[in-house]
């Protein structure tokens, strides 16, 4: 079986080791997490996992039925990318004098349709949203510039085919 993009979602009650225990399982079987992002879902007191991992559909298979053997989860799936619609965002921190003595950059932060979203005599900072070779993109591009500091979100992302999640998560609502 060949490798692939999996996003793994894992629908939790908001408990404290929760992230622990959920990683130790990938640990176990010595997968790399690509990508980790937690927030709160579409229901009241139940929290969203969304983990990115490049296995085969046999393991990712398992992973998701070890994740909901873990007593606060509620509910685990797994997706292709074809099946999502996914984002991350990257801050960019660059030299200022770089910016001042080559309008090319400007140029190029336009075309990528990234953002300025601070300036100070010292640096700037530019976001950029989008898909991880988008952001990888802007990074190549930026690093000749004096790219002082970088930093990108774990992937988001939502199904582009409804869940069947949300008749278990509003029972959930409706409990508590």
């Amino acid at each position: 079986m060949e490798k692939k993009n999996f996003t793994v979602s894992a629908y939790t009650e908001n408990n404290i080791g929760l992230l622990s225990r959920i990683s130790a399982i990938f640990q176990r079987r010595h997968i790399n997490i690509e990508s980790i992002t937690a927030s709160r879902s579409e229901v009241n007191e139940v929290m969203r996992f969304v983990i990115v991992v490049s296995v085969t559909e046999e393991q990712v298979k398992k992973i998701v039925r070890q994740i909901e053997k873990q007593i606060e989860v509620i509910k685990a799936f797994y997706h292709l990318d074809e099946d999502m619609i996914y984002q991350e965002t990257a801050l960019y921190k660059i030299n200022s004098a770089e910016f001042v003595e080559d309008l090319s950059i400007q140029d190029f932060i336009k075309e990528s349709n990234a953002r300025i979203v601070t300036v100070t005599p010292k640096f700037f900072v530019i976001e950029k949203t989008g898909k991880r070779h988008e952001t990888d993109s802007l990074y190549e591009k930026l690093k000749p510039y004096g790219l002082m500091q970088f930093v990108r979100s774990g992937t988001i992302a939502v199904t582009k085919s409804e869940m069947p999640i949300s008749n278990i998560l509003e029972k959930f609502d409706t409990t508590n």
